[in-house]
């Protein structure tokens, strides 16, 4: 306890920057936990109800679908049924731009956490190399007090220590997020294939009715009228 008293009161300023991102790790952890639990929804089941629908080649209850089911897949699978009621075409740039967009607010903040996961242990290595600098000072002038240097080692570690526990924090919330994070692609590719297969099917069937037609204009175009 000594120790710890020790490196608190003689080490505050270098373990500020280390108690700053501590704060930074746990404001960013509730942020993040709060915005997926809100955006948490049965992928799914929505995505088996919306094939059924576009089977039907009802998009306006698709889109009804996708507006009652909200957050960020909802939005994604709302702005792919607008792109597919305007533009078939361009649909798949299009709506890897929607993806995209989504995808940068699941990843908001999630740079804090893996700069802090590996800036953090360097900061409480630069807090501990300074305090045992100061410690070998005080042995220099003071002469051989083996108590004094071990109570100054012991209060020097402890920055360390404390950089590398919000460290691994910060690293295990990152990778942690980064996975959520990836079964939302995940979902977004599977709605994208989704729309891929409906419009391939619309254009098959377009160039079906175009085939059929063609043998019909053939044989009124070779039939000989005589002259009268």
């Amino acid at each position: 306890m000594n120790v710890l008293t020790n490196a608190i009161v003689q080490d505050w300023v270098f373990l500020l920057p280390i108690v700053f991102c501590s704060i930074l790790v746990v404001a960013v952890a509730i942020n993040r936990i709060s915005f997926y639990n809100k955006n948490r929804r049965d992928v799914i089941q929505f995505i088996q109800r919306l094939q059924r629908e576009l089977q039907k080649n009802n998009l306006d209850a698709a889109q009804s679908l996708s507006a009652q089911l909200g957050g960020v897949v909802g939005e994604v699978a709302e702005e792919g049924i607008r792109v597919l009621a305007e533009q078939k075409k361009g649909f798949e740039k299009s709506f890897d731009i929607s993806t995209s967009l989504a995808v940068r607010k699941l990843e908001k903040h999630l740079t804090i956490l893996g700069t802090i996961g590996g800036v953090s242990p360097f900061l409480g290595l630069f807090a501990t190399v300074v305090r045992i600098l100061y410690t070998f000072g005080d042995l220099a002038t003071q002469g051989n007090q083996s108590a004094a240097v071990a109570l100054g080692i012991g209060s020097a570690l402890i920055a360390t220590a404390f950089g590398l526990g919000v460290a691994i924090v910060a690293v295990v919330l990152y990778n942690s997020f980064q996975s959520i994070v990836r079964r939302y692609e995940d979902d977004f590719q599977l709605i994208k294939l989704l729309f891929l297969s409906f419009v391939d099917r619309d254009e098959n069937s377009v160039d079906e009715t175009q085939q059929s037609s063609q043998p019909k204009q053939a044989t009124s175009q070779g039939v000989f009228v005589p002259k009268m």
